[in-house]
């Protein structure tokens, strides 16, 4: 369905109070997919989709099957999707009682796809893949991302990264950052201002995948918690160093 409306004109907005956060008709259309799929065959789980809110259960759970909830971005990389620049994908995860289960993030023009399962691994195309193992930022590839609206709050970040890092990228899509940081071909991703839809399924990857996930400056993720800093586990702390207050300014630590 995304490959269809992208070769077709596309009706594009910005959402309400966020310059060049977009939504398109592609992005609304492949969520009711999403949720009618998912609605019939999991008719005891909630949903949660970034264009659609909340989905309350279509029937009551029994007592022996906790709470099931599918969290859904029908979409990421819409402004990527927009231009028709290829890095763009759809991400699903499922959470029984607060837990991430199961995430899967597929990239249509890339033909990649993603699958993790607690305690099962990570795989790429139905190939097992593990984080890379850079042992320092120096010697990293990392990514990031922000929206233009709020290009301050990454600044300090980016600049410093820039310095240290052997490159650094910003792709547009938190979710492909992250099945990337899974599979090796970034060694590090933070990010702000992030929704659960965004890190969900990709949280698991990495960690499925031998990497480390944690808030970005090092507290237990959560997925309602707005940040995420992932790694191949090596090179973590020193990412986490970038976000470590300066004393007594109450600023950012941006020296190198």
């Amino acid at each position: 369905m995304l490959l269809e409306h992208l070769h077709r004109p596309l009706a594009i907005e910005e959402k309400v109070g966020r310059r060049a956060d977009l939504v398109t008709v592609a992005d609304r259309a492949s969520e009711r997919t999403i949720v009618e799929r998912l609605r019939k065959d999991f008719p005891g789980a909630g949903i949660l989709g970034e264009e659609g809110g909340v989905y309350e259960p279509l029937r009551v759970a029994q007592d022996d099957e906790g709470v099931e909830r599918w969290i859904i971005d029908p979409l990421d990389g819409t402004t990527n999707y927009a231009h028709g620049y290829p890095l763009f994908c759809i991400s699903i995860a499922y959470e029984r009682d607060g837990e991430v289960l199961a995430g899967v993030i597929y990239a249509p023009l890339m033909n990649e796809l993603f699958t993790a399962q607690r305690g099962g691994g990570a795989l790429r195309n139905g190939e097992p893949v593990r984080v890379s193992e850079i042992p320092s930022l120096a010697e990293a590839m990392v990514v990031t991302g922000f929206k233009p609206y709020d290009y301050e709050t990454n600044a300090p970040y980016f600049a410093k990264a820039s310095h240290i890092a052997q490159a650094v990228r910003r792709d547009g899509s938190a979710a492909l950052d992250l099945a990337y940081t899974a599979m090796g071909r970034f060694d590090g991703f933070w990010e702000f201002d992030l929704a659960p839809w965004d890190m969900a399924a990709g949280m698991l990857l990495v960690r499925e995948a031998g990497g480390a996930v944690t808030a970005t400056d090092g507290s237990p993720f959560a997925l309602t918690g707005r940040s995420i800093l992932a790694s191949n586990g090596r090179i973590h702390e020193e990412l986490r160093s970038m976000f470590i207050p300066s004393t007594g300014s109450g600023s950012f630590d941006t020296s190198g």
